[in-house]
């Protein structure tokens, strides 16, 4: 922002408008201007609303950034579940979603910071929109794997019923003929995993998700489309961070006419 208060000086790289004595107006709040105006950006304005906007611009700091990556992570979170639940629901994988989801990440990181953004706000809404998208695919396949072993455990209840029966069956032949009967043979303990080492792994194959897929079918044009649609929300993201460019330039006296040349 180029702070011209203290430099009335005419500012040979940007141009200067000459108003018309009491036919301009301030494009905010559209008062007539009398006497000295500013241009905010290419609006003119009154000198009230260019000290408003001018007090009104928030700074970067280290809790503005703080907050926008709150709500961004917030954000990325509920996109996660959007993108999860959607896919779940229909049975279908529209990598559309991710454009709702960069917009999502970087809409809520801007209202964290008060409209502060910069570089490392788009390098951390683009991080967070890859993370919200790819980690998607964790809650769809627990769902799935839940899915397949409800249905497992179903099949093997019904053969564990079978085999008792069996085992039943041949128990009762055995007191018959005077045979001590057998004794079912123990299962082993199964080896089980803490939840935070669970959580690391599920989170690592969920950013890999993207890349696993090739590995797994290969490159097909349905990844490369969802390759490019996630990259197109990466880049709504890191646009919606960028900051807003506000550039007030002033005081300029509108009574002020351009001067005539006499030809002698």
């Amino acid at each position: 922002m180029t702070d011209s208060f203290s430099n009335p000086s005419p500012q040979f790289g940007t141009a200067e408008y000459i108003g018309k004595p009491g036919n301009d107006h301030c494009q905010f709040c559209h008062q007539p201007i009398a006497g000295n105006y500013y241009r905010i950006n290419k609006s003119m304005a009154c000198g009230g609303c260019a000290e408003k906007m001018r007090g009104g611009l928030a700074t970067d700091s280290h809790a503005a950034f703080t907050r926008a990556l709150l709500y961004g992570i917030g954000a990325a979170v509920l996109g996660m579940i959007l993108y999860a639940v959607f896919e779940i629901a229909t049975g279908l994988i529209v990598g559309y979603v991710s454009l709702a989801v960069g917009w999502m990440v970087g809409t809520a990181m801007m209202k964290g910071s008060n409209g502060v953004g910069g570089r490392r706000y788009q390098v951390a809404a683009v991080l967070l929109t890859y993370a919200a998208v790819s980690m998607a695919a964790v809650p769809v396949w627990i769902h799935y794997g839940n899915k397949h072993q409800q249905e497992q455990q179903q099949r093997q209840t019904q053969g564990q019923q079978t085999q008792q029966q069996l085992d039943e069956e041949q128990r009762q032949l055995e007191t018959e003929s005077g045979q001590r009967p057998s004794q079912p043979v123990p299962k082993s303990a199964q080896q089980r995993i803490s939840l935070g080492a669970w959580l690391a792994r599920a989170a690592l194959i969920g950013l890999a998700s993207p890349f696993l897929e090739v590995l797994g079918g290969g490159v097909t044009f349905g990844w490369l489309i969802g390759v490019v649609i996630l990259f197109v929300g990466m880049k709504i993201a890191a646009k919606l961070t960028a900051g807003r460019t506000i550039e007030i330039f002033g005081p300029f006296n509108d009574s002020a006419q351009p001067s005539q040349l006499s030809l002698g």
